[in-house]
């Protein structure tokens, strides 16, 4: 028993991207069946385009904000790109190539969420139909030798009080465009996201057991900055506070600095010759050589190492 639940540890450890984005797409086509049963009940009059659309697409736009502020990557390139100082050497076009680089990661990845709730919506047609009733455009095709009449109709099909064949004929037309476009949206989604997985891992510049070790590195050093964070964090505020409380002189205590925290917070690097695993395998190494933790010629950005840049201690989170 034991060694089956174990077996589901390690895979749900080795995929957990995977499985982030299963749970958060899972989420959002969960919200948006409650939204299209319980909140959407479409007007059925000059109000359709507006509302049918404004459920499809404010709710994914919401999504993909969201998905951008709670994006480690996103806070890793903007904290601090814009304090007195740095103005001057962000300007290198290198480092701005750079940003523009993570900046596109982030966007792809906050981009599953409101790619999720479109496709639901369009699965299930009722946004859709709203929407499409209420487009006048929509509404001369398919009103087309019909007359006034099935103009007057036509959006009321979505409440069910159209009368003619012709109109209830139209609302599985929209119905049926409805889903053909989220079956597509969703296959094309799919394609891209396996050309673009193909695409990284054959420009990986490490073997697959290679990245499985570096993954398991990057967890287990989230785990233990954390903790030490912690306790220094705790040792602080203890040597702190029983300085101000019992009025004893205070001792001196060793924590890293600004340019330190800056060093371990800049983006990852790979570079063949001066192989880390991190930015603070990185910055240890290089303190002790007496050596410099900027970008050096040779270094490259792959795209199947972003989790580097993606680890984050999640108590200390901060918006």
């Amino acid at each position: 028993m034991m060694e089956k639940f174990r077996t589901v540890i390690d895979f749900c450890l080795s995929h957990q991207k995977l499985l982030g984005y299963g749970a958060v797409s899972l989420l959002t086509a969960g919200s948006e069946r409650i939204f299209s049963v319980v909140v959407f009940k479409c007007p059925c009059n000059s109000w359709n385009l507006l509302y049918g659309s404004v459920f499809m697409l404010v709710p994914a736009l919401i999504l993909f904000l969201l998905g951008l502020l709670l994006s480690t990557r996103s806070w890793r390139v903007l904290t601090g790109c814009c304090a007195p100082g740095r103005l001057s050497r962000a300007g290198h076009r290198g480092r701005i190539c750079r940003y523009l680089r993570i900046l596109w990661l982030v966007v792809i990845g906050a981009a599953v969420a409101p790619l999720t709730w479109i496709a639901v919506a369009l699965l299930g047609g009722h946004f859709y139909e709203c929407a499409a009733s209420g487009n006048t455009i929509v509404q001369r095709y398919m009103c087309q030798g019909e007359g006034s009449q099935c103009l007057k109709e036509l959006p009321q099909v979505p409440c069910g009080d159209g009368s003619s064949q012709k109109v209830q004929d139209s609302l599985m037309s929209l119905r049926a465009q409805s889903q053909v476009m989220g079956w597509i949206l969703i296959s094309t989604v799919t394609i891209l996201a396996l050309i673009s997985t193909c695409i990284s891992r054959c420009r990986s510049p490490v073997s697959v057991l290679h990245l499985a070790f570096w993954k398991m590195y990057m967890a287990k050093e989230q785990e233990l900055f954390e903790i030490k964070a912690k306790e220094h964090a705790a040792k602080l505020a203890e040597r702190n506070l029983k300085c101000f409380f019992d009025s004893t002189e205070l001792k001196p205590f060793l924590t890293p600095g600004t340019q330190s925290w800056q060093a371990i917070s800049s983006l990852f690097a790979f570079n063949p010759e001066e192989h880390y695993y991190s930015m603070i395998h990185k910055y240890v190494s290089s303190k002790n050589k007496n050596s410099s933790i900027r970008s050096a010629e040779g270094d490259t950005f792959p795209a199947c190492l972003g989790f580097v840049d993606a680890a984050v201690v999640t108590e200390t989170k901060v918006f």
